[in-house]
C-alpha cells in the first residue's frame, strides 16, 4: 500500500513528458454570500430549483494567500486511466491520509495534516479530474464521491486558515468558492445543500463533517460505493449512540441540532423517532419528549 501511494504521489506531483494540468486553488473571497448561521437549513424552494443557479463560473480569490505551490497532474498516465475505470482506487489516497492524521475517535491532527497538504491537493486534483465522468457513475459512486469531496475540502479550508479555534472563526467558511470542478467554482454549501441533500439519503448528515466537536466524527477511511451502506450505518449508529452528541431514553430524547436543522430530510418517509429507532441502541417511544442539545463549534482536533 505504501509503495502504491508513493507511486500515486510521484505520478501526480512530479513532472513528466506527457500533458500537464495545473491545479490552482482559488484565493479571492466571495463578495455576496448567504452567511451560514447556527441554523444552516435556510434554502427555500426557489433557491433549490437549480443546483447550479448561483454557482460562479469565474474564479474568486481568497483573502488569505495560499503558500502551497501549484501541483502538476499528468493526465496521460496509466494510473489515472485505471482510476477512471475503477471507483475503488479513486479514494485510496484519501484513506491513507485519513488513517495517518485522524484518530479512531475522529480527532483530526491538523498540524500533522498540514505537512501532507501536497498529497491532499493531489487527491482534490483527482476529484476535480473525475468530475466530468460523474454521469457514468452509479448513485452510490456519486454519493461516495461527494461525501469524500465535502470532507476533503473542509480539511483543506481548515488548513488554509490553521491555526484556528473554530470553523466559524473563518469568514464565510461554507460560502467561499475555492475549488474548481469543470467550469464551476464550488463551495461547501453547494455540495451539501444543492447536491447531497437532493440525493434522498438522510444518513449523509452523519458522514459529512464540519470540523467541529458536535459534528459526527470524521471517519478515518474514505467512503466507497462498494461499502457505502455499511459505512453509512456505522457512521449513523456511532453518532446516535454517542452520549456527547445525543442522549436517548425510552421516554425522553435530547438530540443534536442536526435533527432540527435538517428535520425535513429525516421526515421524508417517516417521523424522526421512526428514523432513530432504526439505529439507536434502545427503543424510543413515539410519545417521547424531545429537546435539542447545544452545538459545540470548537475545532475537532
Amino acid at each position: 500500500m505504501k509503495y502504491f501511494t508513493f507511486l500515486i504521489i510521484v505520478l501526480f506531483i512530479t513532472s513528466c513528458s506527457s500533458t500537464k494540468k495545473t491545479i490552482k486553488t482559488n484565493t479571492k473571497p466571495i463578495e455576496d454570500v448567504v452567511i451560514v448561521t447556527e441554523v444552516p437549513d435556510v434554502l427555500n424552494a426557489e433557491h433549490e430549483k437549480n443546483v447550479w443557479t448561483e454557482v460562479e463560473e469565474t474564479p474568486i480569490e481568497s483573502k488569505k494567500n495560499d503558500s502551497v505551490e501549484d501541483i502538476e497532474i499528468d493526465e496521460d498516465t496509466s494510473f489515472y486511466q485505471e482510476v477512471s475505470k475503477r471507483e475503488g482506487y479513486l479514494h485510496d489516497l484519501f484513506t491513507e491520509l485519513l488513517q495517518k492524521h485522524v484518530s479512531k475517535n475522529g480527532n483530526v491532527d491538523y498540524k500533522g495534516f498540514k505537512k501532507s497538504r501536497a498529497q491532499l491537493l493531489a487527491y482534490i486534483g483527482i476529484l476535480e479530474n473525475t468530475y466530468p465522468k460523474l454521469d457514468s457513475l452509479s448513485k452510490n459512486e456519486k454519493l461516495a464521491y461527494w461525501i469524500n469531496t465535502y470532507n476533503a475540502l473542509t480539511i483543506d479550508l481548515i488548513l488554509r486558515n490553521y491555526p484556528t479555534k473554530s470553523i466559524k472563526d473563518i469568514k464565510d467558511p461554507w460560502d467561499q468558492r475555492l475549488w474548481k470542478f469543470g467550469d464551476k467554482w464550488l463551495n461547501l454549501n453547494d455540495i451539501e445543500h444543492k447536491i447531497l441533500r437532493h440525493m434522498n439519503e438522510p444518513r449523509i448528515h452523519f458522514a459529512i463533517v464540519c470540523a467541529s466537536v458536535s459534528c459526527p466524527k470524521l471517519q478515518n477511511v474514505a467512503f466507497t460505493a462498494l461499502n457505502l451502506d455499511a459505512q453509512l450505518i456505522k457512521a449513523t449508529k456511532e453518532f446516535l449512540n454517542d452520549t456527547s452528541k445525543n442522549k436517548l431514553s425510552e421516554d425522553r430524547i435530547q438530540l443534536s441540532k442536526i435533527f432540527k436543522w435538517f428535520k425535513k430530510d429525516f421526515e421524508n418517509r417517516d417521523s424522526i423517532i421512526d428514523f432513530l429507532n432504526l439505529y439507536a441502541d434502545i427503543k424510543i417511544s413515539s410519545k417521547a419528549k424531545k429537546s435539542f442539545m447545544d452545538y459545540n463549534w470548537n475545532l475537532n482536533d
